[in-house]
């Protein structure tokens, strides 16, 4: 069948490449572990509740009985879970992966029940109120790939709102889920973005000025969506609610953490293995200048993945007290400086919901928690030191280089790309003709303080030794060209709110690469106005 007019596929021509380990839509059978190992909620009502002693609902899409047509698919995405490509083509596709038709070869759709801390305050029961469950699909490599419906319609946990998703929010997450992927970063993955065809009613800054925006539903698609919130409510809950924790965090060793089965510490081995990993996370986060928005409980996974994006943002002029999230502005506890002490807080608290289930105490958990800020510095200088071209982190070049940045509000992306074309021959005092571009009119004065810190960057350089010819690819290696910047996205949403979608096709295709120079893609290194821009750079968490 032909491509839906003007729909976007990441790999086009690869879609058409059919393997013999790849099904139709007819033949991607769906189970669920989740469902099947661990307890439901037993009443069968759609309807608004607080559920106990479950860790998920049975619920059905709600059809929006209008005409969908898919904006954009992932051919990478889609060999993972074992369809063939061509198959996102179909109109069939857009109706099952709209929520408007059930998934032909038979699934059972849930929603799964958790909570959270949101800004720091305890919130009770969260869940999945906008995101519906298929089931899993089993890849060629023989993995596990849950398949989640992220707008299409109620839940019992939806509290006062619709279930719904506008096409703009839905865009955003489509391209950060498969941008993130090629940046080398950890996160859940994105198979496709369907325009319903259908209106949703959103007041995007909860100024009172409500409007109808067109409806999407993107399906997101990971190992697992089990976040902290899940083990955090039973624990919270406490009374019968705590038996709860035992048997998930033995599904998810099972599942997720097969190699810790058996050992008499595993409880304690997990807790370590989600620390590393949210360290490690939140390093690579940190890294690339990319500031989530909105770190909640509710939205870390315990498999160490970026999940749930909401309002979030890259740090384009450099400012360590930026937030995307326009309900952050006040409290600004999701800064992008304010992102390694998250992830350790957030770590503490789920360490507590294995306290609470006596399946570690506090003497064994602290140590643990503790390792984060290490881990995480580890890891976070080890890749500023490869961004700067040095073998070993110097602190006071790395110090004086944000500085620096800060004082000119330098686009952190363009800044960090230039910095591989400075030279042990330059002359002293020189600011390279890439880097001179990224910085952009800078003062006499302003032009000796760069001057000032790269001679000292050189002096590093020729005091390692290295070649300048593997320090620059090594460089080029830790820093994009290419992040999916607001203001991007934002013109991508534009035009595809008006039923273009070329803009964000071209945005992914140059996504797909972020490391690489690419001609003819130089608009997509634009630099950014010095204000930030209500609607672009500062979002709410309206969806």
């Amino acid at each position: 069948m032909a491509l839906p007019a003007k729909a976007t596929a990441l790999d086009v021509e690869a879609a058409h490449v059919v393997a013999k380990d790849l099904r139709t839509l007819e033949d991607l059978k769906l189970t669920s572990t989740f469902t099947s190992e661990l307890p439901g909620d037993t009443e069968t009502k759609n309807q608004r509740r607080q559920v106990y002693n479950a860790f998920y609902s049975f619920v059905a899409p709600t059809p929006t009985n209008s005409e969908p047509v898919t904006v954009a698919y992932s051919g990478d995405v889609a060999r993972m879970i074992g369809l063939d490509p061509a198959e996102c083509e179909r109109p069939e596709f857009a109706a099952t992966f709209s929520g408007n038709a059930p998934v032909p070869g038979g699934s059972r759709p849930y929603a799964q029940c958790y909570g959270g801390h949101q800004f720091g305050m305890w919130a009770g029961q969260l869940g999945d109120g906008r995101a519906i469950s298929l089931g899993e699909a089993v890849g060629p490599d023989g993995k596990t790939y849950e398949l989640q419906l992220k707008g299409a319609g109620a839940t019992p946990y939806s509290r006062m709102a619709d279930g719904r998703a506008v096409l703009r929010s839905s865009l955003r997450e489509f391209v950060a889920s498969e941008a993130m992927h090629a940046l080398g970063i950890p996160t859940t993955r994105a198979l496709s973005l369907v325009a319903t065809g259908a209106k949703v009613l959103r007041d995007m800054f909860y100024n009172g000025n409500a409007k109808y925006e067109p409806g999407a539903v993107v399906c997101r698609v990971s190992p697992s969506f089990i976040r902290f919130g899940t083990f955090q409510l039973p624990a919270i809950r406490g009374g019968d609610q705590i038996a709860l924790i035992a048997p998930l965090a033995d599904y998810v060793i099972r599942h997720h953490y097969p190699h810790l089965q058996g050992r008499e510490d595993r409880y304690a081995a997990f807790l370590q293995e989600v620390v590393t990993r949210t360290a490690h996370l939140i390093a690579f986060w940190q890294s690339v200048g990319f500031v989530h928005g909105v770190g909640n409980t509710d939205n870390f996974s315990v498999l160490g993945e970026t999940i749930d994006y909401g309002p979030y943002g890259f740090l384009e002029r450099f400012d360590p007290n930026f937030t995307p999230n326009t309900t952050d502005l006040d409290g600004r506890r999701y800064t992008y400086r304010a992102q390694p002490g998250i992830g350790h807080w957030n770590s503490a608290q789920l360490a507590n919901s294995l306290i609470a289930a006596g399946l570690l105490n506090l003497e064994q958990a602290q140590p643990i928690v503790d390792s984060f800020a290490d881990t995480m510095m580890e890891a976070y200088t080890g890749r500023m030191a490869r961004k700067m071209g040095l073998s070993k982190y110097d602190r006071d070049l790395a110090v004086g280089l944000v500085t620096i940045m800060y004082e000119d509000k330098a686009d952190f992306t363009n800044t960090f790309r230039a910095l591989a074309s400075v030279s042990d021959s330059d002359d002293p005092g020189s600011i390279p003709a890439p880097l001179e571009e990224a910085l952009e009119d800078l003062t006499e004065e302003r032009r000796a303080a760069w001057g000032k810190w790269l001679d000292d960057l050189r002096a590093a350089h020729r005091a390692e030794g290295r070649s300048e010819a593997a320090r620059w690819a090594d460089q080029d290696s830790v820093n994009p060209c290419y992040v999916p910047r607001n203001q991007l996205m934002q013109t991508a949403i534009a035009r595809a709110e008006a039923g273009d979608y070329d803009e964000l096709k071209e945005l992914m295709k140059v996504l797909e690469r972020p490391y690489e120079e690419q001609p003819g893609a130089e608009r997509f290194r634009v630099t950014p106005p010095k204000e930030i821009r209500m609607g672009v750079e500062l979002l709410s968490c309206s969806s």
